[in-house]
């Protein structure tokens, strides 16, 4: 019988402490992080149809053409590293450079199609750059959401009473999105179909 009401104190404690607080906060950055990944994956499936596509008109800007590739190779290996190990701060920091590495890349393969108005005409092109336009600004909204998840999370597993039930139940800091990595993918990449000349 001792047990029991030993049992229903410690229930009771954990729960006023601070400790359903955390389990809901953790919670939350995870269903984040799977957002950001989930956005990730979507500009990623958008790439080769975009190669495709600029190499129907550009075949021999083979080196942009490779960087991209390459770019989103790493991309999928960074990613694989840190699924299986999520929490690790080494391993979210080479997936995040390698998202920059994939975003510079793009970027250099929009510039390269700047210079064919074939290309820029073409429908396929057009629909794929509103796809990638819309996915970047997802991905922005999805890491500020990841952003802000962490931010609370941290906060609560350092604010007393929590910090106990962090140390007690082997909780630790979550590693966020560096400030130079923010401003270098958070943006999307300049989409501009070119202005029309003047009537005259």
């Amino acid at each position: 019988m001792m047990r029991i009401w030993l049992a229903l104190l410690a229930i009771f404690m954990l729960s006023g402490c601070g400790y359903n607080d955390i389990q809901s906060s953790d919670e939350k950055v995870t269903a984040a992080w799977a957002e950001v990944l989930n956005q990730y994956q979507r500009r990623a499936d958008l790439i080769p149809n975009l190669v495709a596509t600029v190499r129907s008109y550009a075949n021999h800007e083979t080196e942009v053409l490779t960087q991209v590739a390459q770019a989103r190779s790493r991309t999928a290996q960074a990613t694989q590293a840190l699924n299986q190990q999520p929490d690790d701060a080494t391993a979210q920091a080479r997936w995040q450079q390698a998202q920059t590495q994939l975003g510079g890349a793009l970027s250099r393969l929009i510039a390269v199609s700047e210079r064919y108005p074939e290309l820029k005409a073409n429908g396929l092109y057009q629909d794929l750059m509103v796809q990638l336009e819309g996915t970047e600004n997802r991905i922005a909204v999805a890491r500020g959401r990841y952003v802000s998840a962490v931010q609370r999370y941290n906060t609560l597993i350092r604010q007393f009473p929590g910090v106990l039930v962090a140390k007690a139940m082997g909780y630790h800091a979550k590693a966020n999105f560096t400030p130079e990595d923010e401003q270098a993918i958070s943006h999307a990449p300049t989409v501009d179909f070119g202005t029309p000349a003047p009537a005259h």
